[in-house]
């Protein structure tokens, strides 16, 4: 590419929103668990059930809002579901101040905003559909990736350097500040949006919470892309917690050196995002997604091998950033192939079927890589994960050309 293509003010604006509450969350990384820890004194069991249950509970919480929305303007549910972010994480300084602070509040909290992130992210990406041209899609989730890896870079140290000066809620106003201005970003797009119309019963039917899923398990390479995703990002996050306690309770890390060891490689994100559309341009679509998708799965077993020392911090270092450069390239080839092969009143419900089965993978996983590390040990553990993420690449589609969805069909006149 030469130079910067221009996707016009609206998705200045929708970007700009993104971006804000992107950097708001990364700032807040982490803030939840340090309260628990440092305000209400809660133990291990309870640290792990306030990541693993907001999760998978907020997930089912979600599951009715992706056929409730596909037949609704995008963009006002997404100004609504920054909203709820904004009003349930105000919650938590405004009761910390009277004292009143529980952990049974911090859980609620954490469902509450965890099924409004899938509905948002749903919403968003039907929206982004609508509003950019097709040849442009890659070019908008690279930029989205992009942010959010550096995001993350960036967030992180500075939000902990913020609970140190200010306390542990610091972080917390600031992340619920930042939906508020994605809000009102997005109610600054402007323009005006056509209400979806709905061809089937004008109510929710109870078989209408499947038809994301039914959708996703009938498309030819939606299908393996979808079990690849859940499996590989399951995977992934549930190592997390096993390499956290073999750095810094087995192998003697300090805390500085355990983010340092994952906050650097970040910028392999950055790196990969940029480089997502070229490589498309080059070598196609499908090309990409495959190579990429099965270099992913190969650097995370490396973790098992960390030693103590510099070449512990080195090896990690270098594994993560093979990681995270192939996330960066692979996330918006991926989202651009969703949004691509989703029909559109199908999309809202697609993406949030991804989004709670990624959920509820991430929640079980993590539960069950505990038991094993639990029996065998965290190093061993992480070696049965990457052991298992070696075969992911199988999952990948082998097709290069996907069945056209019904609006592409239409287009072309094909019956």
């Amino acid at each position: 590419m030469k130079g910067r293509r221009a996707l016009g003010r609206r998705f200045g604006w929708l970007w700009a929103a993104f971006a804000v509450s992107s950097y708001g969350t990364g700032f807040g990384f982490g803030a939840f668990p340090l309260i628990a820890i440092l305000v209400l004194h809660s133990g291990p069991t309870q640290v792990a059930a306030l990541a693993a249950a907001g999760r998978a509970v907020g997930a089912v919480v979600a599951v009715p809002l992706g056929p409730w929305m596909e037949f609704r303007r995008k963009r006002p549910v997404m100004i609504a579901m920054d909203l709820i972010r904004f009003a349930a994480l105000m919650s938590v300084p405004a009761v910390f101040a009277f004292g009143g602070l529980s952990f049974a509040q911090l859980l609620a909290v954490s469902v509450v905003v965890a099924a409004a992130d899938i509905a948002f992210k749903a919403a968003g990406g039907a929206y982004l559909k609508s509003l950019v041209p097709p040849e442009d899609l890659l070019v908008a989730n690279g930029r989205f990736e992009s942010t959010t890896w550096t995001s993350i870079v960036v967030g992180p140290p500075l939000g902990g350097a913020a609970i140190g000066m200010f306390g542990p809620v610091t972080t917390v106003i600031a992340d619920a500040v930042s939906y508020l201005l994605s809000a009102l970003g997005i109610r600054a797009i402007g323009g005006t949006e056509a209400r979806p119309a709905r061809a089937a019963a004008p109510r929710l039917r109870a078989g209408d919470l499947l038809e994301g899923w039914r959708y996703i398990f009938s498309h030819r390479t939606l299908r393996p892309l979808f079990l690849n995703s859940i499996v590989v990002n399951g995977l992934i996050m549930a190592s997390e917690p096993l390499i956290a306690v073999l750095m810094l309770s087995r192998l003697g890390f300090a805390p500085w050196q355990y983010g340092l060891a994952f906050a650097a490689p970040c910028i392999g994100g950055l790196i990969g995002s940029r480089v997502a559309h070229p490589l498309v341009a080059r070598f196609g679509q499908h090309k990409v997604m495959l190579t990429v998708g099965a270099l992913r799965a190969c650097w995370p077993i490396g973790l098992a091998f960390v030693q103590p020392g510099v070449p512990g911090i080195v090896l990690v270092i270098a594994v993560q950033l093979g990681l995270v450069t192939c996330c960066g390239l692979f996330n918006p080839v991926l989202a651009t192939y969703r949004l691509e092969h989703s029909d559109p009143d199908r999309v809202a419900r697609t993406l949030s079927a991804w989004s709670v089965s990624s959920s509820l993978s991430i929640a079980a996983l993590t539960a069950v890589w505990g038991v094993i590390a639990a029996v065998t040990g965290p190093r061993t553990a992480i070696a049965i994960a990457g052991v298992v993420l070696l075969a992911t690449p199988l999952l990948l589609p082998r097709r290069e050309k996907a069945p056209r969805n019904a609006g592409e069909q239409a287009a072309a006149g094909i019956t």
